[in-house]
């Protein structure tokens, strides 16, 4: 089972981002401040989810959170600045966007770029200890899918419906037999050993 909190004193938000490892499309990331009673049966890492559970989990989190915010950032940006600090800037966003300053940031994973002057904790596999990254997680994933869903229907030789991007077989034999599009990453490399992992 899932903690609500970290921590009972300051007021928590928990951060993640979906979409770093991908070939295409931009990264997304989310901010969610939950309130400190909180609790879900089925709530853990957006990975472990099916589809569905994760798209009824969207509504109720968004339901349930004190704040929550998503935000992008493109493939360009992403070009630009390494994925590394587009995944930091996509979670300043979201941050930046909520309607309620959090006093601490709870992060998935072992690296983070300060915001503001609110202290942070990384926290690796995160997402599957506290609700509140979780559930950042939960957005962030659905609706990234929903904007390569979008992408899927003008370019649908690389079957983004269903790989979102990633570095499927799939996808990179459509990216050496098209080409690659106007939003793929240009720093990411189809034949990059690394992207087994997101095969």
């Amino acid at each position: 089972m899932l903690l609500p909190y970290y921590q009972y004193e300051l007021i928590e938000a928990g951060c993640d981002e979906a979409g770093r490892g991908c070939l295409a499309g931009p990264v997304f990331a989310a901010a969610v401040i939950l309130p400190r009673d909180f609790q879900h049966e089925v709530l853990t890492d957006s990975k472990q989810l099916t589809e569905k559970e994760r798209y009824e989990l969207r509504d109720y989190i968004e339901a349930k959170a004190l704040a929550f915010a998503v935000a992008q950032v493109d493939h360009e940006e992403i070009d630009r600045i390494n994925i590394l600090n587009a995944s930091f800037l996509a979670m300043h966003k979201a941050l930046e966007q909520l309607n309620l300053i959090p006093e601490l940031i709870l992060v998935d994973g072992n690296r983070f770029k300060a915001y503001s002057n609110i202290p942070h904790e990384c926290i690796v596999q995160g997402d599957g200890k506290y609700f509140s990254i979780a559930a950042a997680s939960i957005l962030a994933k659905t609706y990234r899918d929903d904007y390569m869903h979008k992408l899927s229907e003008e370019f649908p030789m690389y079957h983004w419906f269903t790989n979102k991007g990633y570095a499927t077989a799939r996808h990179r034999e459509a990216v050496i037999e098209f080409g690659m599009s106007p939003y793929h990453r240009r720093t990411f490399r189809i034949t990059d050993p690394q992207l087994e992992l997101f095969g």
